[in-house]
């Protein structure tokens, strides 16, 4: 349990053995909430404004995923899917999950989407937002987000880029975003994980499309239309090849769904993973 006044910090628990911080709350069917992978992002901070509203009816787990957050970053870890599935299969079985839905932002998607794949029975329902998961070209702003070299200018080019509505880039939020990125051992282990070239590694979070299009789970797809980090027609294919996907994008909407249509995000989300019990 958190005792500090640090809002980040949640439990801890030891997962495919790393001790892994993570958030739970509420009562009920489990879902796990997967983070980005923006510089200094930690579950806390990705989800702050979801986690309450989705455990009014469902137990909401949120983990730092290992390289992330204030989850333990083992030494000369290498950083790829195959650690981050079993991580999050670790997390699993740590607290006794035997079966989640999962919500997936950005790289989060790719990672709900492997994990899927790779362990069909350990997943009920399927959430991917702004997703990663499948090969697109390279966009010029995560380019910049995977790039990213600290400083206060480099941060708020950054938010302005995740943001449709522009009044939501304030100065405390690229100062904390900002102090965020340069907590000891943040970067150093961002850094290690997408190298340029980096065209690479939206390959290497992608699933195979035979294996996608043989999904047999009931999915639902959101993006936002002005996103400028994964572009909409990456969620435009995945629709294409999941036969039972949903898709819903969002108008005025950069990469930030979850916080930019908040209450609207949350709705259909609940709908979605309590309609078909």
């Amino acid at each position: 349990m958190n005792t500090s006044s640090n809002p980040e910090l949640g439990r801890s628990v030891v997962a495919a053995g790393i001790a892994t911080n993570y958030h739970d709350h509420g009562t009920g069917a489990p879902v796990i909430l997967i983070h980005g992978s923006g510089p200094g992002v930690t579950a806390w901070a990705n989800w702050r404004l979801v986690l309450p509203i989705l455990a009014r009816d469902r137990r909401v787990l949120a983990p730092d995923m290992v390289g992330f957050g204030y989850t333990e970053r083992p030494a000369a870890m290498r950083y790829d899917l195959d650690l981050w599935v079993r991580h999050a299969i670790g997390f699993l079985d740590a607290l006794g999950l035997d079966r989640v839905s999962l919500v997936g932002n950005s790289f989060g998607g790719g990672l709900a989407l492997a994990l899927a794949l790779r362990h069909p029975a350990r997943v009920k329902r399927l959430v991917l937002m702004g997703s990663c998961g499948i090969e697109f070209p390279i966009t010029p702003g995560l380019e910049a987000v995977w790039g990213y070299t600290p400083s206060p200018e480099a941060m708020r080019a950054l938010v302005s880029l995740f943001a449709y509505d522009q009044k939501i880039v304030t100065d405390d939020l690229v100062r904390l975003r900002y102090e965020a990125s340069i907590r000891p051992g943040f970067h150093e282990a961002y850094a290690a994980m997408f190298p340029a070239p980096r065209q690479r590694h939206v390959a290497a979070l992608a699933s195979p499309e035979h294996a996608i299009k043989a999904l047999e789970r009931d999915v639902l797809i959101v993006h936002g239309r002005e996103d400028r980090i994964i572009p909409v027609e990456a969620s435009i294919r995945l629709h294409q090849l999941i036969r039972s996907a949903d898709l819903h994008v969002f108008g005025r909407c950069g990469h930030w769904t979850q916080i930019e249509h908040t209450a609207r995000f949350c709705r259909l989300v609940a709908d979605f993973l309590g309609e078909r019990p």
